[in-house]
């Protein structure tokens, strides 16, 4: 066996491969865990994280007060990938914490072994925590002779051994459908909303850079008292745009574009160049999972986009060039599990201030 990483582990015992993963720094030794949760815990629940975003999985568990679970994911020679957990979960209440953000087929295979290692160890109850949720983007037939990948993934997760899926922001709200288990759907405006209020941006405009994303704009602009206005484009392929028009007032505003999900940045940085030449001011996007390769971020350093405001669902690289402020969702889905492990009720998580992410 190869790339052989345990998650936690002291600083002595690990291995190259898992220190490149824990790049945010050392971590506390862990707390010993009882072999089974105390009755007398208020909150008792077992969190482990795959390869994807373990500073995000340790900051759900800071948030809530618990260690993070130990286990054990290896590689053989061939890139099979193996995972053993490393402490007793039998009739446990667990949470898996994976973003299915590239690599995306290996992320997600590795969380499809892990859950059903953790199903194999007679955990009670295992919840998928998916802070970005993969092949949204393929949630229709939308030409012949195409999959629905969305829905496949979810029965995938189902097959694997989730009895419970926690995502956010989901690039297709529909999806929540594809699924017979529940699903609670997490918004990371509430986050977004506290940093922009502490901005006092004035003469805003919220835009929305396509029309899919006019519902999440509307939200927006209600809560923050902002105008709205959208830009309308027309594509030649998946990443090509053949025309945009913005329908709405925005010269001498300060806009605020938000969307869901950035890759490439085509649509934002295009939107933004457009939004500059009909005489806007400034203008920020806001983005709740920023995944960035490498086009995307030559062309934001080339863009007119003043700041990017992001969340931590997806580990990226530290990016030179491209103001981004990246706000933790970790309190939210901290949050969350906890509600969910106690089955109480998890409608105001969407709620903020004034207004609704849904």
């Amino acid at each position: 066996m190869r790339r052989c990483w345990r998650w936690p582990s002291s600083a002595t015992n690990t291995p190259t491969s898992a220190r490149l993963i824990n790049a945010s720094g050392p971590t506390k030794p862990p707390r010993s865990w009882p072999t089974a949760c105390s009755s007398r815990k208020p909150f008792c629940v077992r969190i482990f994280s795959g390869s994807s975003n373990p500073p995000l999985a340790l900051a759900i568990c800071e948030a809530i007060g618990i260690d993070l679970g130990r286990c054990t994911v290896t590689a053989f020679p061939d890139g099979e990938t193996f995972v053993k957990i490393e402490e007793n979960v039998r009739g446990e209440d667990v949470f898996v914490v994976q973003s299915s953000s590239p690599p995306t087929n290996h992320h997600l295979m590795e969380m499809f072994i892990m859950m059903d290692a953790l199903r194999r160890a007679s955990a009670s109850r295992i919840t998928a925590v998916l802070p970005f949720y993969g092949y949204a983007r393929q949630d229709r037939k939308d030409q012949p002779r195409v999959p629905i990948t969305a829905k496949l993934v979810a029965n995938l997760l189902v097959a694997a051994g989730a009895n419970r899926i926690l995502t956010m922001d989901l690039h297709a709200q529909q999806i929540q459908g594809f699924f017979d288990i529940p699903v609670d759907h997490l918004y990371a405006a509430p986050v977004m909303y506290d940093y922009l209020k502490k901005l006092q941006l004035g003469d805003l405009v919220v835009v929305s850079p396509d029309v899919g994303g006019l519902k999440m704009a509307h939200a927006y602009s209600q809560v923050l008292e902002a105008g709205l206005a959208i830009v309308a484009k027309r594509r030649k392929s998946a990443a090509e745009i053949e025309s945009m028009t913005v329908i709405g007032e925005i010269r001498g505003k300060t806009i605020l574009m938000v969307d869901d999900l950035t890759e490439t940045a085509g649509t934002l940085t295009a939107a933004a160049a457009l939004l500059r030449r009909k005489g806007a001011k400034r203008v920020l996007a806001c983005v709740s999972h920023a995944i960035l390769n490498d086009l995307g971020v030559e062309r934001l350093r080339k863009s007119n986009i003043d700041e990017l405001i992001t969340t931590d669902t997806v580990l990226r690289p530290v990016i030179d060039g491209v103001k981004i402020t990246t706000l933790s969702v970790a309190g939210l889905l901290g949050e969350a599990i906890k509600r969910i492990n106690s089955n109480s009720s998890v409608t105001s998580l969407f709620e903020f201030k004034g207004g609704r992410t849904s």
